[in-house]
């Protein structure tokens, strides 16, 4: 796959889909979210995770699925809808660019309830190779207040694979991860953003709201991590760091009446 390329427009949906009220449980015990019928933001995008697989996995996807890097997701919930409601979801390719690191391109996802748009999220990830563009510094990520300290242990990708479907080895053991250049486990970028969202979800409204993240290190376990918070008028600030503080794992922001 050359730079000056576009990837093609693949794209799937299922139709209909409804939601299994234990896997919705078993996901918010994880995350911390209250158990309740409110839908957290990231979990339509954590039930549509097979179909963009199916579309890295797809003949026409001239890109191998190992290896690609996920580096920002946006999230916009439009709606609140009953978690009873048929849901037609769907994933598609929407563009690519080349930067200093290699090819960016971003998958969309959308989620309608009687054909009205009630969800949608973009993910936007890496695929490393030369593009011969030079690279620019990036903005320093500020830490603001005081952090709350979470221990985050070995087996949390293993129980969020479990309930995501996203069996990556590079979640799953130290041994697994090794196999594709990394030191020990890493946690999945999604649970970051998502344990987040369950630590601020007071802050959370019912519809209207967009969440942006920008994932930069990855977090290994078992790790000790400090998540700092801010908020300000119709918006919260939020950022995830290693313990020394030193280097960032995400960053992202709440944004209010979109």
């Amino acid at each position: 796959f050359a730079d000056g390329e576009s990837l093609p427009m693949l794209g799937n949906s299922i139709h209909g889909l409804k939601i299994d009220r234990r896997h919705l449980l078993a996901y918010q015990r994880l995350m911390g979210f209250d158990e309740n019928e409110s839908l957290p933001p990231t979990y339509l995008s954590m039930l549509g995770f097979p179909l963009v697989l199916n579309i890295m996995t797809h003949a026409d996807f001239p890109m191998k699925a190992m290896g690609q890097v996920h580096l920002r997701n946006e999230i916009t919930v439009l709606k609140y809808f009953p978690t009873g409601s048929p849901i037609d979801l769907a994933a598609y390719i929407k563009s690519n660019s080349p930067t200093s690191k290699g090819i960016e391109w971003s998958v969309g996802m959308t989620a309608k309830v009687n054909g009205e748009l009630v969800w949608s999220s973009e993910s936007t990830m890496l695929h490393r190779c030369k593009t011969g563009i030079p690279r620019q510094t990036a903005d320093p990520i500020m830490r603001i207040g005081e952090p709350q300290v979470w221990s985050v242990d070995r087996g949390m990708g293993r129980r969020y694979a479990r309930v995501s479907g996203d069996y990556n080895p590079i979640h799953l053991t130290a041994m697994t991860a090794k196999l594709f250049g990394f030191k020990r486990a890493i946690v999945h970028g999604m649970w970051s953003k998502a344990r987040s969202l369950a630590v601020l979800k007071d802050q959370l409204p019912g519809e209207g709201f967009r969440v942006r993240a920008s994932f930069h290190r990855p977090l290994f376990l078992p790790s000790k991590v400090l998540f700092y918070t801010k908020h300000e008028e119709n918006k919260t600030l939020f950022s995830l760091f290693n313990e020394s503080g030193q280097e960032a794992h995400l960053d992202g922001i709440i944004e209010e009446d979109i």
